[in-house]
């Protein structure tokens, strides 16, 4: 169970309401990487590139996702989210780009996001303020993230209707 969903109306964009998690330090054997994070609440697998790759490695990863799902037994990972310091240098200068992969629940790859930037406090998010993030999909987007004060962040972007419905309780 996630819990309430608080959606507002910002201008053209919609701001979700989320709790943030805190995540673990988590070994990983040998990959070239630097740093991994386990969020245990979210099940959420943070893999943080190192600093010497660009975003065009991440973007250019390729998944198998049958392969990516029997590489946890433990029940432990539901989702991947495999990230990298954004580049100040560029425009508009992101603070990080990710990828969020979730074969468990049959999504190979989501293209935009909120939740997974809720299970982790990297790049300068343990401080309060605002971040700004990009997801390198196909489709791709851009997201502002603000870190409260209260252990909650507000995620704001545009949207996209994936689906309509009616639901009766």
């Amino acid at each position: 169970r996630s819990g309430e969903l608080c959606v507002t109306r910002y201008g053209d964009n919609c701001v979700m309401d989320f709790p943030l998690y805190k995540a673990s330090p988590a070994a990983v054997g040998s990959l070239p990487v630097q740093e991994v994070y386990l969020c245990a609440k979210t099940k959420k697998l943070l893999i943080r590139l190192a600093d010497r790759c660009d975003r065009s490695e991440l973007c250019n990863i390729k998944i198998d996702p049958i392969a990516l799902q029997r590489s946890d037994s433990t029940g432990k990972v539901k989702g991947v989210i495999v990230t990298m310091i954004g580049s100040p240098n560029e425009q508009p200068g992101y603070d990080f780009y990710s990828r969020y992969f979730a074969p468990w629940f049959g999504i190979t790859e989501d293209p935009v996001t909120g939740r997974v930037n809720v299970s982790f406090r990297l790049f300068g998010s343990h401080r309060l303020g605002e971040l700004l993030a990009y997801q390198c999909s196909s489709r791709g987007g851009e997201m502002e993230l603000e870190v409260r004060d209260d252990g909650r962040i507000n995620i704001t972007g545009t949207t996209v209707t994936v689906m309509r419905g009616t639901i009766t309780i």
